[in-house]
């Protein structure tokens, strides 16, 4: 029976969580808001929409999140030629294809974003398909791109395993039943992403990688 290995892609596979803070920071102060990037950064992994209404409420005038949101998008936008992966991302997933696991990443980063992302991690070779917020109805914390993923993966919860850095990506894995490791490389403490469901959690993907045969991975033969 097949097995996925389901990857969030920023802060997991990508070193970006923190051009994302820069980014959404500097858009939030053009629209005219005070937001603490130590704020901005807990709530990486919501999507666009999400992440405005996690940070400004809703008492806020949600007129102008599109205006936000394309702000952070070419704010964004300026690094997306040098873009740097995780140390040895791109070798974790060609050795899980290798091992014969369905390789899906699951992102809200789409068109050229993804594009930028692909590229900086260079395994396009091990990438079997993609799940983008875009794709579904609500993004994570909410299960759907884990589900979407699976149906893309063509495999069942129990044989999967997801793999992210942060809290969102654990409580969606964790509602789609789906194994979740947690990756330190995105910023987020152990304890967290232990209380989010994560089942081990690891410095990154270079760790992952050197401990592969002992991890939960392992164990789906």
């Amino acid at each position: 029976m097949q097995r996925a290995a389901l990857f969030d892609v920023d802060g997991t596979l990508a070193d970006t969580n923190h051009l994302h803070v820069t980014a959404w920071w500097e858009a939030f102060r053009q629209a005219g808001h005070r937001v603490a990037m130590h704020d901005i950064h807990r709530a990486l992994g919501l999507p666009s929409g999400d992440l405005i209404a996690h940070l400004l409420g809703e008492g806020r005038d949600t007129g102008r999140d599109d205006v936000i949101s394309k702000a952070h998008k070419a704010l964004y936008g300026t690094y997306s030629d040098r873009l740097p992966p995780q140390e040895k991302a791109g070798d974790l997933l060609r050795a899980l294809a290798d091992h014969g696991w369905t390789v899906v990443l699951v992102t809200s980063a789409g068109g050229a974003e993804l594009t930028a992302l692909r590229r900086a991690i260079d395994a396009d070779d091990a990438i079997s398909a993609t799940a983008s917020a875009d794709d579904v109805e609500r993004g994570k914390p909410a299960p759907d791109p884990v589900e979407h993923a699976l149906k893309l993966a063509g495999a069942p919860a129990e044989r999967a395993v997801f793999v992210g850095d942060s809290r969102w990506d654990m409580e969606a894995a964790t509602q789609a039943h789906v194994t979740c490791l947690g990756l330190l490389c995105g910023g987020i403490s152990r304890a967290e992403l232990e209380e989010a469901g994560a089942s081990a959690v690891y410095e990154g993907p270079a760790a992952l990688l050197e401990q592969l045969e002992g991890s939960p991975l392992a164990q789906l033969q």
